[in-house]
């Protein structure tokens, strides 16, 4: 029996298991960096009493390290909070937190860019500010954003791999497990390395393909 047989193949259940983890962890945390995201970009532009805590919060989330955050969040918001009570949702939610500080500054970004003349248009067809907002910058905005969104949730995938090192039961978690029980890193790191690049490729594949379609239907041009 082969290394790559013994220690991949029939390891594969195993492998699987941690797989579809890391896969929960990073649609959860991209949903709340998303959210998140453009929660503090809009308090930032469009609520003025509060722009300092919104700027607070987003540069505190960029400029700290994922390590530390997760860190933070699953030993020192417990004590303070009481929240949140398990592991897995403390990877969740730093990956998340951390991301939404990125993603903020993109949606504002978007914002910005879009002309002043587009949104009058919306107020002479007597459409209101929400509806402006909701029918005419926030498409333009996420179409705009589309390629910084999808390398946001890379980034996420990346980093999930260290939500290991607070026993999350993630692809690296089990991966390391197996390494530890065979002593044998090669194959397992390597085969561990080639699902994490191809999870990447596909997600980056998927979402340059449906924000390709997105702007042809409506009528933009895609970068």
């Amino acid at each position: 029996m082969s290394n790559w047989e013994r220690l991949v193949w029939n390891q594969r259940e195993v492998l699987l298991k941690g797989f579809l983890v890391t896969v929960e962890i990073c649609l959860i945390a991209f949903a709340i960096a998303v959210v998140g995201g453009m929660l503090l970009c809009l308090v930032r532009l469009y609520v003025k009493p509060l722009k300092p805590l919104a700027v607070l919060l987003i540069e505190f989330f960029r400029a700290t390290p994922i390590f530390v955050q997760l860190m933070w969040v699953a030993y020192v918001w417990p004590e303070i909070f009481g929240w949140p009570g398990t592991f897995f949702a403390a990877g969740c939610v730093a990956l998340g937190v951390q991301s939404s500080g990125y993603l903020a500054e993109t949606f504002r970004a978007g914002i910005e860019a879009i002309p002043r003349g587009h949104r009058e248009a919306g107020y002479s067809v007597g459409m209101s500010p929400p509806q402006v907002f909701r029918r005419i910058v926030l498409p333009q905005t996420l179409l705009a954003s589309a390629p910084s969104i999808v390398n946001q949730f890379t980034v996420i995938v990346k980093s999930s791999t260290l939500v290991s090192v607070i026993t999350v039961q993630d692809l690296m978690f089990q991966a390391l497990k197996l390494v530890t029980v065979w002593y044998e890193p090669i194959e397992i790191l390597t085969v561990t390395a080639g699902i994490y690049i191809g999870f990447v490729f596909l997600v980056s594949l998927a979402g340059k393909t449906l924000a390709d379609r997105l702007r042809l239907r409506y009528g933009l041009a895609a970068a």
